[in-house]
């Protein structure tokens, strides 16, 4: 999978099987509405119309099913035949585990995705996924050339026009995001520590046309940013706050996407077991999404100010390690005492959602993070977590989530009844809760919130995705489509557009939306 080129094209064009293996995906009642002659190109002379109908027929999907065409050089796969309202109307998970259970071997393979144009952008994203990029096994370096998949979608349904070039670039470009995000969280510490995901931010920033800005090391300490230097202050590599920033003229608001970049969580001084530090080198899972959709987001044209803030540090154990106990002021002003050095992506991102607010003046902060072990608990493998001090926008996330196949859901935003879980005799917080069964992820969430206030008046967002980051051992790049689709509306491309939540229809009265339009515009 590492040395794979991955395609999209309106037409993959026909070929033998035997020559070019070919996967075909859909629902069963969209494969059902098919053309012969849109597929034979692929199959012919192997496998014929009569095979092909009765291999749809033989399809019995629960909630998937496959069936080969040919040998194994051509095969159909089917998707769920109706999912629950809490899943994707795409199946993108579905999709995902298809292609890598069903697609055949070979250098130069075909996948056609048979599906609604609504969930072609899903699709597109999922099939991604299918190809991590990341490996070091000794057989993989010295395969030198190059595989080729290439991408067809049918498009069924009322809009069933072809892609436009437009399109497939779109997709192109989110396909990419997705893998560059899977390829830093799958990297080890090693090879990606703070030197090297800067260097990853440098490349991105470059492609643009962007130069970052970075504060590092001891200048960190120098200007107030408390949490992320005490940290990363004890790894060989300093702790780093970068900045990309995307400022086009005429833009009517700023957002700010603030990212934990953890390249490896030890737990510090409270240290983590045997059991539970390995897979730890997906700490930097939020930044690492952020790093992917920013490059994707861009690309496409973007007309509001965008800035993506990384809140870069290695959490290790050394002489000058924080203790449990320290006493730390963070870039808000407010102070903190460590009673859990494991509860540090708390503590990297306050100072981030702060610098967005204050430095950056964000009239929206979103920051993503593999922030806690209980998110997996509270919402599962597949949906991230959300909390945030809007209800449109946690209704955005929901709809963003169903609409790019990263999956989300909400978490309870209560911090009357919660942020008591952080009281201090010492400092103005702890950073860890005091009981642990009480909404552990809404609690380490409402720490971030409460370094930008409460009352803060513009829209916060928290997106948990601890759990969805990653599938076995294999990352998934989640959260580059979802930020794509959450904030799809202020892109140029038509097919962000059309993915964005602000299509779906909302129960917000014309004076409230009058009174609060900064807030609410992109939902």
């Amino acid at each position: 999978m590492a040395n794979v080129v991955l395609e999209f094209k309106a037409s993959a064009g026909d070929s033998e099987p035997q020559n070019r293996p070919v996967l075909i995906i859909g629902q069963q009642i969209n494969l059902q509405q098919v053309n012969w002659s849109q597929i034979k190109g692929k199959l012919q002379p192997v496998v014929s119309k009569e095979i092909w109908q009765a291999a749809l027929s033989a399809l019995n999907p629960n909630p998937t099913d496959s069936c080969p065409l040919y040998l194994n050089h051509a095969a159909v796969a089917s998707l769920p035949s109706r999912v629950s309202r809490h899943n994707s109307p795409s199946s993108a998970h579905f999709v995902s585990r298809l292609v890598r259970s069903c697609l055949p071997g070979g250098n130069n393979r075909c996948i056609v995705m048979v599906c609604e144009r609504s969930d072609v952008f899903p699709s597109s994203c999922a099939i991604a996924r299918a190809f991590p990029i990341f490996s070091r096994r000794s057989t993989s370096s010295r395969r030198a050339e190059k595989k080729h998949v290439t991408v067809e979608f049918v498009i069924v349904g009322q809009d069933n026009n072809p892609l436009d070039a437009a399109e497939l670039e779109c997709l192109s470009n989110a396909a990419d995001g997705v893998r560059l995000a899977a390829r830093i969280v799958d990297t080890p510490c090693n090879e990606m520590n703070t030197d090297h995901f800067l260097d990853e931010i440098k490349a991105v920033g470059a492609e643009l046309g962007i130069t970052p800005v970075i504060i590092r090391g001891e200048e960190l300490k120098q200007r107030g940013f408390g949490g992320i230097y005490g940290v990363g202050k004890a790894a060989e590599h300093p702790p780093a706050l970068a900045v990309l920033s995307h400022t086009p003229d005429g833009a009517t608001q700023t957002i700010a996407w603030v990212g934990k970049g953890i390249v490896y969580d030890t737990g510090g001084l409270s240290i983590k077991g045997k059991t539970t530090m390995p897979g730890m080198k997906r700490d930097c899972g939020g930044a690492a999404a952020i790093l992917g959709a920013f490059k994707a987001t861009i690309k496409r044209g973007f007309k509001d100010n965008l800035h993506a803030v990384f809140c870069l540090a290695e959490n290790a154990v050394g002489p000058i390690a924080t203790r449990p106990d320290d006493i730390h002021t963070l870039y808000s002003g407010k102070t903190v005492e460590i009673n859990n050095t494991d509860a540090e992506g708390r503590l990297v991102l306050a100072d981030g959602v702060v610098y967005a607010s204050k430095d950056l003046s964000a009239d929206i902060v979103l920051d993503m993070a593999t922030l806690t072990g209980a998110q997996g608990i509270s919402t599962g493998k597949y949906h991230a977590a959300v909390m945030t001090n809007s209800e449109q926008w946690e209704s955005a996330c929901v709809r963003a989530g169903r609409s790019s196949g990263d999956l989300a859901h909400p978490l309870v935003y209560c911090p009357e009844l919660h942020f008591s879980e952080f009281t201090s005799a010492m400092a103005d917080m702890k950073n860890s809760v005091a009981d642990r069964e009480n909404a552990q992820s809404s609690c380490a969430g409402l720490f971030i919130g409460s370094h930008l206030g409460f009352d803060w008046p513009g829209v916060w967002v928290h997106v948990d995705i601890a759990s969805p980051v990653h599938a076995g051992e294999r990352a998934t790049g989640f959260g580059v489509a979802l930020l794509m689709a959450l904030f799809g509306q202020a892109s140029d491309d038509s097919m962000l557009n059309q993915v964005s939540p602000l299509g779906a229809s909302t129960n917000m009265c014309e004076d409230q939306m009058e009174r609060d339009c900064k807030r609410r515009r992109l939902v």
